[in-house]
């Protein structure tokens, strides 16, 4: 039995319905019904009647989620306790970021805040902003710090989670140079001759922003999609080696731009801004975390 499933059971008791439990616990709803139904199964009895509308949970269902909260609440706060034994030394945070956000970003964010605190220690991983929501949401971090897009913006209970705007970064198209200098795979490209799309795969968050980029677009472009990953700097690669175009945060190929490595595909048109956010649950009482946040929230943050 996973813990993680006593939390889906207490969203759907909390918002009576499995499409809204799912959007708070960051998982797909057909996921959701399968946790439950595991639960289920290892309880050995029905815990969500699910004949009716709202949804309700059984008399089982609602003395599980009475002791099943009480038993939760003691396990992670035992976690917890171990947890600080196998921290960083000294006060420290658990940050999550996005694989590009942990390689440009947060290096420079955390030198700076190690100035104004000095014994500030941190342990970093990247993660996709999927795994990094459930990695917040079920408290195997102290901070996320993810893209967001007011488009594609991400989602978190506002009575269990706060967010702040830390900065911004572009999502522009990216492909090499040709001998002149010029776009080797200029958009929009034509119906005879596509262009070599380097794409991220559906669950990718800046997968969805180039999506809503290409469907705004004034100009249908002409892609033929030919790769797929789910990281940037794997496709800054891919662009590296000329094999197509790519949506790209320019923080990622900065250096490549100003050198003339890289080049853009398109104007302005082909490009939307991102913001970088950062998260945390409210209720952790981490001492480091909170000094890190009330510095996050003066002015001149």
């Amino acid at each position: 039995m996973h813990t993680k499933w006593i939390d889906d059971l207490l969203a759907v008791a909390e918002t009576k319905n499995f499409s809204r439990a799912a959007d708070q616990r960051c998982i797909t709803q057909s996921a959701l019904s399968r946790r439950i139904r595991s639960l289920e199964e290892w309880v050995g009895v029905e815990l969500v009647d699910r004949s009716t509308y709202p949804v309700q949970l059984t008399r089982a269902g609602r003395t599980f989620c009475e002791q099943g909260k009480e038993a939760l609440a003691l396990f992670m706060e035992l976690r917890s306790d171990l947890r600080r034994g196998d921290r960083m030394p000294g006060r420290s945070l658990q940050v999550v970021a996005g694989h590009t956000l942990a390689m440009t970003f947060v290096p420079k964010w955390l030198v700076n805040h190690r100035q104004q605190q000095p014994a500030l220690n941190a342990r970093v991983l990247s993660a996709n902003v999927h795994d990094a929501v459930i990695a917040l949401a079920e408290g195997h971090c102290d901070l996320m710090l993810g893209y967001s897009h007011p488009q594609a913006p991400i989602f978190l209970d506002p009575d269990k989670f706060v967010g702040l705007r830390l900065g911004h970064d572009a999502l522009v198209p990216i492909c090499s140079p040709d001998r002149s200098g010029q776009p080797l795979h200029a958009l929009p490209g034509s119906a005879e001759a596509p262009l070599p799309y380097l794409a991220y795969t559906a669950t990718s968050l800046l997968g969805r922003v180039t999506d809503l980029i290409l469907r705004n677009a004034a100009t249908p472009a002409a892609l033929e999609r030919c790769h797929e990953a789910d990281m940037a700097m794997h496709l800054a690669k891919m662009v590296h080696g000329g094999y197509g175009v790519a949506w790209l945060p320019e923080s990622a190929v900065a250096d490549e731009l100003a050198n003339g490595t890289l080049v853009r595909a398109g104007d302005q048109r082909w490009s939307t801004e991102l913001e970088i956010h950062a998260f945390r649950r409210i209720g952790n009482s981490n001492p480091a975390l909170l000094e890190l946040w009330r510095s996050l929230e003066l002015p001149h943050s």
